[in-house]
């Protein structure tokens, strides 16, 4: 393989670990097979991801677990690291030394960065870092080399006492540039931040939009809104619109730069927990992994254009599908949000909602919020509509009895392994082997290490049939209210796509 080729390979895989994909083509040569060949799927070298703040409460306990599953084809160099926002520019300039970040070593214009937070020792192994109060920073991570496909971040929080007291899990997001949270509010007993982190060295422009149930909300102030580098900006929606509103779509547009972005959504009486962003506007979508117990749960939906939705809403029960009765379809008009509250749906089995369109399709985002217990003893979680597992996803900070699985194969039936790494401080890798009936939603006890210590990963692998959907949830007692979060396992996008070079190539051999 020429110098050439090679460079070509590097540059697109590069490109990858920032688009999630990439392909590369060169021009036809007059009288050459256009078909084109087999793409390779090469290990992409390079992942970023960002952590928001975990919470203002004193009382809050934070912990965070940094995975990478182990890939072939990755090499044995590079690493994996997490460092607080707002340090110094690549330029050397300190970008938060307003805020007391870096240390200046007395020399002008030179600052010395602060040490990793969390840094990886190899792959397969969980690291684990911890944080007590509410003045934990918002973190940026970087992988690369043999640390890049897959990494994976968890960001758990118990918070004792107070307003979204419980047990609030996100997983640290990559940076992009457009991100939808159906399920949002500005209700008098909400308090809701969408955090913004900017990992780059140049600021971003972001605008924030609202839709209510009766469109678009008017908010100057939601329009180009400054991200510093390295930095990270929580924004309270109540501060956008004077209106209240129990259910709200955010739209998080960036004009200039890219962002990690996540909705933290505090409840003064039913706790609190992160809400992640939906998957892309789709016609059908899949939200998976309610839990069995749940005492309520509603569905919010939104769609981005200007025609209606009309969508058709199916229960993927451990026995197969069900239509909930009263709630067969959801009328979604554009550009509104909806909501509609279908109480104790899964009627104490597992379940995962199913939207399809009715007639033609029209894209929608969608999410639930969902509460466990009753009266005082209550607790909130929410499901984003999700990406299916694809070829892996990773799910971090289990710890056996804590941890449930939930599978979904709304279309044909699947068969996935599940691999429990090894712990943290101690243990052996486990694999099992699942069928999952098509049209259900299986819970499962997720196998445990041997001899397991400390904390370890659930990776999900397609091994065949249709596509999976899946979710996990941890779960916590906290002063006998039902504490849980509910993190969902999109594929990883841990390998992309590139074309095996080919003669055609040639002509740009120098």
């Amino acid at each position: 393989m020429n110098r050439t080729t090679l460079s070509l390979i590097a540059g697109t895989t590069a490109l990858a670990a920032v688009t999630g994909f990439a392909a590369l083509s060169a021009p036809d040569a007059p009288g050459t097979d256009t078909a084109a060949k087999a793409a390779a799927q090469l290990p992409v070298e390079r992942t970023s991801l960002l952590c928001p703040a975990p919470s203002t409460s004193d009382l809050a306990e934070t912990s965070y677990t940094s995975f990478t599953p182990v890939t072939k084809g990755t090499g044995s160099g590079g690493k994996a690291e997490l460092r607080e926002a707002a340090e110094e520019s690549a330029d050397g300039e300190d970008k938060g030394k307003d805020k007391g970040k870096g240390k200046d070593d007395g020399k002008s214009g030179e600052v010395k960065p602060t040490k990793p937070v969390l840094t990886s020792k190899e792959p397969g192994k969980p690291v684990t870092g911890d944080s007590s109060g509410g003045d934990a920073p918002a973190l940026v991570g970087t992988a690369d080399g043999r640390f890049a496909p897959g990494w994976t971040v968890q960001e758990t929080t118990e918070v004792a006492a107070g307003t979204g007291r419980g047990l609030q899990g996100v997983n640290c997001t990559a940076p992009d540039t457009d991100f939808w949270f159906p399920g949002a509010s500005t209700d008098a007993d909400r308090t809701d931040y969408v955090h913004l982190t900017n990992p780059d060295d140049s600021a971003a422009v972001v605008d924030l939009e609202l839709y209510g149930k009766d469109g678009a909300l008017k908010s100057a102030v939601g329009e180009g809104i400054t991200v510093p580098p390295h930095s990270s900006e929580p924004v309270l929606l109540s501060t956008l619109t004077g209106e209240r509103q129990t259910n709200l779509t955010v739209h998080v547009n960036v004009r200039s730069g890219r962002v990690g972005a996540a909705v933290q959504a505090l409840d003064d009486k039913l706790g609190g927990d992160w809400l992640a962003a939906s998957t892309d506007p789709s016609g059908s979508l899949v939200l998976p992994g309610i839990p069995e117990d749940a005492t309520s749960v509603r569905l919010v939906a939104f769609t981005p254009g200007d025609a209606d939705a009309d969508l058709k809403v199916r229960l993927a029960s451990p026995s197969g599908p069900i239509t909930p009765a009263g709630h067969e379809t959801v009328h979604v008009k554009g550009g509104m949000t909806s909501a509609v509250d279908l109480g104790d749906v899964t009627r104490g089995e597992a379940g995962s909602l199913v939207l399809t369109p009715t007639d033609r399709s029209v894209p929608v985002v969608a999410a639930l919020r969902v509460v466990r217990g009753k009266g005082d003893k209550q607790e909130t979680a929410f499901i984003p509509a999700t990406r299916p597992v694809g070829t892996r996803a990773t799910s971090a900070d289990n710890s056996g009895k804590a941890s449930t699985l939930s599978l979904t194969a709304p279309g044909a039936a699947a068969t996935v392994k599940v691999t429990a790494s090894a712990g943290s401080e101690g243990g052996t890798p486990v694999s099992k082997t699942y069928t999952i009936k098509a049209g259900t939603t299986q819970d499962i006890e997720p196998p445990v290490p041997g001899g397991l210590k400390g904390t370890y990963a659930l990776t999900v692998e397609t091994m065949s049939g249709g596509p999976v959907y899946g979710a996990r949830t941890l779960t916590a007692s906290e002063g006998g209210v039902p504490a849980f979060t509910v993190q969902t396992l999109p594929d990883d996008r841990g390998t992309v796509a590139v074309p095996e070079a080919d003669e055609d190539l040639s002509v740009l051999q120098r």
